[in-house]
């Protein structure tokens, strides 16, 4: 490999003038959390690891773990569910299940997700895992998998047990995990109004926010005496997903104004772009190579999160070797792009081999020796 040779791509990519910064979000909650579900980013934060009763925002993780055994076809969406005695004994939200009552896995999701139903949520936790018990057991196993340090989950539906606590900063977690993994989730989530039983149960979204703000998507919302208003709220504008999460609101009017304050914040002030080199990456030359070039490539999207007073301040730098020698293999590293925002490195993309080139055999060099001898003549 030669000398690298080092091009500076550095036009700005958008010419857009920045907008004003939006107010700090009002936030009347002990603890709250916004994030960005496509790269994991936190925008603000209050108390964020604080560890408090979720209530029913608990069911969350029971959700993810449902939509994990679906979509993996350990769970179909039409088996049916046989309700136990444990299940229908929930009590709190409910569908007023039956016992050995069956209901399709979909139309329990529907419950679970629209009206909170308790009942609901132990009949699927019992379907997937056998018990509630055991389901609670892969509920932690999960939440450590995810880095959600600050959790202990006793049940699978967020009633008052002792020592089942979360923090905002974990809900967030495992709401980005469910909506990022599973979109097919929303179906249910962005439900304002259905019913169930062939029209003879009415269901009414307890999720506010479906109907009243845009681009509302979701997710769970929570209440009890001890943990007061809790909710997570999942809005999509212009292709970037926003996770607000406000535990311990006085009232539940007040959860969701804090809801919207921190979704308008976010919205008002950030944005995904998608980033590029200014110009087409030139053909690398392979040395002793079956074929005398390879195209060089991004291994990987280079949409950046961003504050919208930046996008005048975004620019890349492109690295990339001037030969490679044979073999090459397919997605070997030719060098990288270097995405700068206002002087800083945000983000180094590997450039890649687009496909792999075989090194030229001994009566293969031969035989080009011949062509070039016999185009020189």
């Amino acid at each position: 490999m030669k000398k690298l040779f080092a091009a500076l791509l550095a036009a700005a990519l958008l010419v857009l003038p920045a907008r004003a910064a939006a107010p700090a979000p009002a936030v009347e909650a002990a603890a709250a959390v916004l994030m960005e579900k496509e790269t994991g980013t936190i925008l603000y934060e209050s108390h964020a690891h604080d560890k408090l009763e979720p209530a029913s925002v608990t069911k969350i993780m029971t959700l993810l773990l449902v939509m994990e055994a679906i979509d993996s076809g350990r769970l179909g969406l039409d088996d049916m569910v046989t309700m136990s005695a444990h299940a229908v004994g929930m009590g709190g939200s409910q569908i007023w299940l039956k016992e050995n009552e069956q209901m399709p896995v979909r139309d329990l999701l529907k419950a679970v997700t629209v009206v909170s139903a308790n009942d609901g949520a132990v009949a699927l936790a019992e379907r997937v895992a056998g018990s509630e018990e055991g389901f609670v057991a892969m509920m932690n196993q999960r939440a450590a998998e995810l880095g959600m340090a600050d959790t202990c989950f006793v049940n699978c539906t967020g009633l008052p047990a002792a020592g089942h606590l979360t923090s905002a900063y974990d809900i967030a977690l495992m709401s980005r995990e469910l909506i990022l993994h599973h979109p097919d989730i929303r179906t249910y989530t962005t439900i304002w109004m259905d019913t169930l039983r062939d029209g003879a149960f009415q269901l009414t979204n307890t999720n506010k926010l479906i109907r009243f703000y845009e681009g509302a998507t979701g997710l769970k919302t929570g209440s009890t005496d001890a943990a007061l208003y809790c909710l997570s709220a999942t809005a999509e504008r212009e292709g970037m997903e926003l996770i607000a999460v406000v535990m311990k609101s006085p009232t539940s009017a007040l959860r969701f104004e804090a809801a919207k304050s921190l979704l308008n914040y976010g919205f008002a002030n950030y944005t995904l772009m998608d980033v590029y080199p200014s110009q087409a990456l030139p053909p690398v030359d392979v040395l002793l190579g079956e074929t005398g070039q390879v195209q060089p490539v991004l291994a990987a999207s280079s949409r950046i999160l961003i504050n919208k007073a930046d996008l005048n301040g975004v620019a890349t730098e492109v690295r990339l070797c001037e030969d490679v020698e044979a073999p090459v293999e397919p997605g070997q590293k030719l060098g990288e792009m270097a995405v700068v925002v206002g002087g800083e490195t945000r983000q180094t993309i590997p450039i890649v081999a687009d496909r792999g080139v075989e090194r030229l055999t001994v009566p293969g060099i031969f035989l080009r020796l011949l062509r070039t001898l016999a185009m020189a003549e």
